[in-house]
């Protein structure tokens, strides 16, 4: 009789292990949602701070503060991404970086001229594989 108990519930256990497992399954996944939805409005709210201690500037120091706030914001929202996606979500988000602080880079670059200027750009396109 015991033994009839313990093989019962041992494939009772058995036969709840997929349906337990999918339950966990889609539980790890809105855990990963919301851990991304958080981050990314988290990297927003910096973003508009970032902006608003740009207007205190003029000329080319705000110009560059702007880019910088922009690649701070698309760096945040691009690892997010990759947090939640596959190496494929990985390699877009480090090619969204890249972009962003070359966009920065050349805006820095931009408060140089002649050859100068140049090189700048050329070291930058090169350091951001552009």
């Amino acid at each position: 009789m015991r033994l009839r108990i313990a093989l019962f519930f041992t494939l009772s256990l058995a036969a709840m292990g997929p349906v337990y497992a999918a339950g966990m399954k889609d539980a790890m996944e809105d855990r990963a949602e919301a851990r991304y939805d958080a981050v990314k409005d988290t990297a927003k709210k910096n973003y508009e701070m970032a902006k608003e201690n740009c207007k205190n500037m003029s000329g080319n120091a705000k110009d560059i503060c702007m880019k910088d706030a922009e690649a701070a914001y698309v760096k945040a929202k691009s690892q997010a991404k990759a947090d939640e996606k596959s190496a494929k979500g990985q390699a877009e988000a480090t090619e969204d970086q890249m972009k962003a602080y070359y966009k920065a880079e050349k805006e820095r670059c931009d408060r140089l001229s002649g050859s100068a200027k140049d090189v700048c750009i050329n070291d930058a396109k090169r350091k951001y594989h552009q």
